[in-house]
């Protein structure tokens, strides 16, 4: 079995910067399938563009998160910062 945070040899069925955008709350929150997993980590390693918006949305989502006091942010406020993200990403 292989690390999954190092890019995999095996080839692999390729991830748009546009489905990366879709997929990122849940990448985030470690929910995932493995293959889906693999596909992102794959993505993020070799397009710096999506690396940095995953590095920003998660950056974001912890300081929020510290914002209030350490208590995680509600369902519907975490899937609205999500959504401001998408529109903004194009």
């Amino acid at each position: 079995m292989t690390d999954p945070a190092e890019p995999s040899n095996e080839p692999v069925d390729h991830l748009a910067c546009n489905e990366l955008v879709e997929l990122v709350t849940v990448f985030l929150e470690g929910d995932l399938d493995p293959a889906t997993e693999r596909r992102v980590i794959d993505h993020i390693s070799l397009c710096d563009g999506c690396d940095l918006y995953v590095d920003q949305v998660r950056q974001t989502t912890d300081v929020l998160a510290g914002l209030s006091g350490g208590a995680p942010l509600s369902p519907a406020d975490r899937e609205r910062l999500l959504a401001t993200f998408r529109d903004s990403s194009g």
